[in-house]
């Protein structure tokens, strides 16, 4: 397992991408940069929309690491953003915490859809996380933020976790949405108390920017679990928040959630 040597390496990877719509409507690269460990790569969608895919070489986060990616999607682009698979947070060398920062910046008349795979949290994992989008007036954003707190088929206990999750949300740079999870500690032992999360193993936050929101409510709500809830924080931003036995009930429950909110474009990374 990565981390638990002092001799192992520490990874780090930074990607810029930025994408613009053509006269035509089908959305072009404008300018890709991408080093280290951290790399972006383009399936062929067939749609306008077009659709990105991040992988970490290293195969995995612990302490030291330090991950950067920035992502402007510009006028008239639809872009989705997804991984090739659940991130890992290993377990960390004592005193080190890995990093991840993301600046999403989305433009007038612009998309995006940010929809990573599951975190998945390991016993002494040392990790903090910033995500930082930007929206402007008329910018749509769709995003999904699942973790799983251990994996139940091994089983595995999270006795000692620093967990550090920030995602800020601002539109003409006023605060939209903030939200943030500090977990330190017998994360197993917290996430067991019944005003945390009741013993679930895995939870996701969603969140829709679309004047179109408040029409997906009613079907939204019929598909969530009793573990879920969705509400309107205004008249163009869905909240939907979900806690979870483990991933596998997570995903079956989140998926038909994120179809149904990206009119069945979900990235194939996420059906595989």
């Amino acid at each position: 397992m990565r981390g638990e040597t002092a001799a192992q390496p520490r990874a780090k990877g930074a990607a810029v991408l930025s994408v613009y719509g053509d006269a035509a409507g089908v959305t072009r690269l404008r300018d890709l940069r991408q080093s280290g460990s951290l790399k972006l790569v383009f399936p062929q969608t067939h749609r306008k929309q077009a659709e990105a895919v991040f992988v970490n070489t290293a195969g995995g986060i612990t302490g030291g690491d330090r991950f950067a990616l920035d992502v402007d999607v510009q006028t008239g682009a639809a872009l989705a953003i997804t991984t090739q698979a659940a991130e890992r947070a290993y377990r960390a060398q004592t005193g080190e915490i890995g990093k991840v920062t993301t600046r999403l910046t989305v433009q007038n008349d612009a998309t995006l859809h940010w929809l990573p795979q599951e975190l998945i949290l390991f016993d002494h994992c040392a990790l903090k996380r910033r995500l930082n989008i930007r929206l402007a007036a008329r910018a749509r954003f769709l995003m999904v933020e699942p973790v799983v707190f251990g994996r139940a088929a091994m089983p595995e206990v999270l006795s000692n976790v620093t967990f550090q999750d920030r995602i800020s949300i601002t539109r003409d740079d006023r605060p939209l949405y903030i939200d943030g999870m500090d977990l330190c500690g017998d994360a197993t032992a917290h996430l067991a108390r019944p005003t945390i999360a009741n013993g679930a193993g895995a939870m996701a936050s969603v969140v829709l920017v679309d004047p179109a929101a408040q029409r997906h409510l009613n079907a939204i709500r019929a598909l969530l679990p009793p573990t879920a809830g969705a509400s309107m924080m205004g008249d163009d931003i869905l909240v939907i928040r979900q806690l979870a036995r483990d991933s596998f009930e997570l995903r079956r429950s989140l998926i038909p959630v994120l179809n149904h909110l990206t009119q069945n474009t979900l990235p194939t990374a996420w059906r595989l």
